[in-house]
C-alpha cells in the first residue's frame, strides 16, 4: 500500500492534493492522510484545554474536507484519513511518518505561505525525513507527471543515473534533461531554463537534499518550486 501524508490547513489546493496523491497511486492500493497540526494549548486549566483543543473546522474547511472525500471514495482502491496533531517534535513527526509507513510527503503552496510556527516547522520537519517530499505548484496539476527535469547539486555524491533509477522504480515519470544548480546565478540560467522546459515540455523539477538544522528566519529564501512555478519532487540523499 501507498500512503500519501498532505500537512494541511485545509485550503483549496488540498483538493490539488488530493487529486495528486490519487494519481501517484495508479492502481495500487492507497491511504492519503490530511495531517491538521495545531499548537498544543498553553494553560494548567484542564477545561481551557479541552476547550481549545475541540477548536471545529469553518464552513470552507468542512466544504474541502468534504470534497476530499468525494474524489477519493470514487477510487476504489483509496481511502482517506484525517490526522488532528496537537503539538509537534521531531520524534513525534518521525513516528508518525513510520506509523502511516508514508513513501510521499505533498506540500501545497499554500500550506508553505502559513506563517504559524508549527506549519513552518512540520515543513523543516520534513525536509529531514527520507521520504521523498513533492512541492506543488502554484496552479493545479495535470493529471500525473511525465517528464523531468533534474537540477543536479554540485555537492551531490550521486550520479543522474542513480536518481533516474530510482525514480523509474517508484513514478511513473522520467528524467529527460538536466542542469546543474543555479541558485547562486540564477538570473543568468533563467533563459536556458525556460528554453529547456518548453523544449522537452517538462511538467517536473526533480532535486535532491541534505538533512539541515532547524532554524526559523524572517526572510525567506525563495526556492526552485517558487521561482519556476512548476512542482518539484524533492529527494533525500542518502535516499535516493
Amino acid at each position: 500500500m501507498k500512503s500519501f501524508l498532505i500537512p494541511t490547513t485545509l485550503k483549496d489546493d488540498t483538493i490539488s492534493a488530493v487529486k495528486s496523491a490519487v494519481n501517484q497511486a495508479k492502481d495500487s492500493d492507497c491511504e492519503i492522510i490530511l495531517m491538521i497540526s495545531a499548537e498544543t494549548p498553553d494553560s494548567y486549566s484542564s477545561s481551557y484545554f479541552l476547550r481549545e483543543m475541540k477548536t471545529g473546522l469553518t464552513a470552507s474547511q468542512e466544504e474541502i474536507l468534504e470534497t476530499c472525500r468525494y474524489i477519493v471514495d470514487r477510487i476504489p482502491n483509496c481511502k482517506l484519513k484525517v490526522h488532528n496533531q496537537y503539538g509537534l517534535s521531531s520524534p513525534i513527526f518521525k513516528r508518525i511518518i513510520e506509523h502511516f509507513s508514508v513513501k510521499l510527503v505533498i506540500l501545497t503552496n499554500s500550506y508553505k505561505q502559513e506563517t504559524k510556527r508549527i506549519h513552518q516547522y512540520l515543513i523543516q520537519l520534513a525536509g529531514n525525513q527520507k521520504c521523498p517530499i513533492l512541492h506543488l505548484g502554484s496552479e493545479e496539476s495535470k493529471d500525473g507527471f511525465n517528464k523531468a527535469l533534474y537540477i543536479e547539486n554540485a555537492n551531490a555524491n550521486m550520479h543522474v543515473k542513480v536518481v533516474q533509477q530510482f525514480v523509474t522504480e517508484n513514478f511513473s515519470f522520467e528524467i529527460v534533461s538536466q542542469t546543474s544548480n543555479f541558485d547562486d546565478n540564477y538570473e543568468n540560467f533563467a533563459p536556458y531554463l525556460s528554453e529547456a522546459i518548453s523544449k522537452y515540455d517538462i511538467d517536473l523539477l526533480v532535486e535532491t537534499r541534505k538533512g539541515e538544522k532547524i532554524k526559523f528566519n524572517k526572510t525567506k529564501k525563495e526556492n526552485t518550486n517558487e521561482r519556476l512555478g512548476l512542482p518539484v519532487l524533492s529527494l533525500y540523499e542518502e535516499l535516493a
